[in-house]
């Protein structure tokens, strides 16, 4: 079950995080990976440890911010790498502020980098996805794009965004055999969780109806699923792993 072998994965903001446990669940299940971010040191890293266990991987540095830039960049991965079967579209960064004190810039880096870097990296990839018929592309939302939260408009806005982009994608797709969901995570245990302090984080597990944050291995279980041959009838969904946080 969720055998991708054979196949080859790109996951976006792989050094650290939810993307970093992605692309070591796409690793264990057969799939290539190419581990994309800005920082390479920690690229590397990951892409060591992979390799150490017998897995392929592949530390590749990609800025979402220059959207114009990105199909260029793509084109300088080397020949055996550049067909990829499944995109996970994790990066992502938050500039908070309440809307009447965020500034152009905040809200306009966070939709760059969140959203029209998303737009970028999926139109270069899917190219090659539709001349081979078969593709799975899956972008990393958030429950907030959801719901909303206080001091987030312009996170919120980005991650809401990638759930209509998906949407009409899909029906783009659909008859090319590629697949485009979206997983809207909850609170995840991170090392900015971690920090909270400890009232504050009996008051977030207390809003959760399974009473835990979610963990990287929650999100990377629900990437692999949306990846594989099994979720094939699976298109144009959001995929919600919150705990319940939201219903």
């Amino acid at each position: 079950m969720f055998d991708l072998s054979g196949r080859t994965a790109l996951v976006t903001g792989a050094s650290q995080g939810i993307g970093e446990a992605v692309a070591k669940k796409l690793a264990e299940g057969g799939a290539r990976v190419v581990l994309a971010a800005r920082s390479v040191e920690n690229l590397e890293r990951v892409a060591a440890s992979l390799t150490a266990q017998g897995r392929e991987a592949l530390a590749f540095e990609l800025d979402l911010s220059d959207a114009e830039g990105v199909a260029a960049s793509l084109k300088q991965l080397p020949e055996g790498w550049r067909n990829v079967d499944v995109l996970v579209n994790n990066a992502g960064i938050t500039d908070d502020n309440l809307l009447v004190r965020m500034s152009v810039e905040q809200w306009e880096r966070v939709i760059r980098v969140n959203l029209t870097g998303t737009y970028a990296v999926t139109k270069a990839v899917t190219r090659g996805m539709m001349r081979r018929r078969w593709g799975r592309v899956i972008s990393v939302s958030s429950v907030v794009g959801l719901m909303g939260n206080p001091g987030q408009t312009n996170y919120a806005a980005a991650k809401a965004g990638l759930v209509g982009f998906s949407k009409a994608l899909a029906r783009e797709l659909a008859s090319r055999g590629i697949t485009v969901n979206v997983i809207a995570p909850g609170f995840v245990t991170t090392a900015m969780t971690e920090s909270l302090a400890e009232a504050t984080r009996v008051d977030l597990e207390a809003a959760i109806p399974l009473g835990r944050l979610g963990s990287v291995d929650d999100i990377a279980a629900a990437a692999v699923y949306l990846a594989s041959e099994e979720a094939g009838y699976v298109t144009g969904h959001v995929l919600n792993v919150s705990g319940g946080m939201y219903i």
